[in-house]
Parts: C-alpha cells; sequence; structure tokens
C-alpha cells in the first residue's frame, strides 16, 4: 500500500456527471446556433396577431 498516491482522483460518477452536463450544453448550443428548436424570446408564447384569448379582435 506505500504505492499508492495520497489521492486517487475524481470519484466515477463525477466524472460520467460532468462528461453528461457537457454534452447537453454543447447540444443546446448546437440546437440554438442551427435554429432548428425555432424562434425564442417572450413573443413566442404571445398571439401573433390582434385576437385575444376570447377571440374578439381588438380594435
Amino acid at each position: 500500500m506505500a504505492d499508492l498516491p495520497p489521492y486517487p482522483g475524481a470519484p466515477r460518477w463525477v466524472k460520467v456527471s460532468g462528461i453528461v452536463a457537457i454534452i447537453l450544453v454543447l447540444l443546446v448550443v448546437a440546437v440554438v446556433f442551427t435554429g432548428i428548436g425555432g424562434p425564442h424570446g417572450p413573443g413566442r408564447h404571445m398571439p401573433s396577431s390582434g385576437v385575444t384569448a376570447t377571440g374578439v379582435q381588438q380594435r
């Protein structure tokens, strides 16, 4: 046991979690920059015309 390093390094679950997180971040960046995800922003969930939620047109 005298040949063991003082600290063996990060546990396997930490390494795997880090790799998964990096892959997810790269996937999100790729989707945003390629435009596959469609338009984003606050206007995405708002009606695009003058129609209100009840279906009555605003004047």
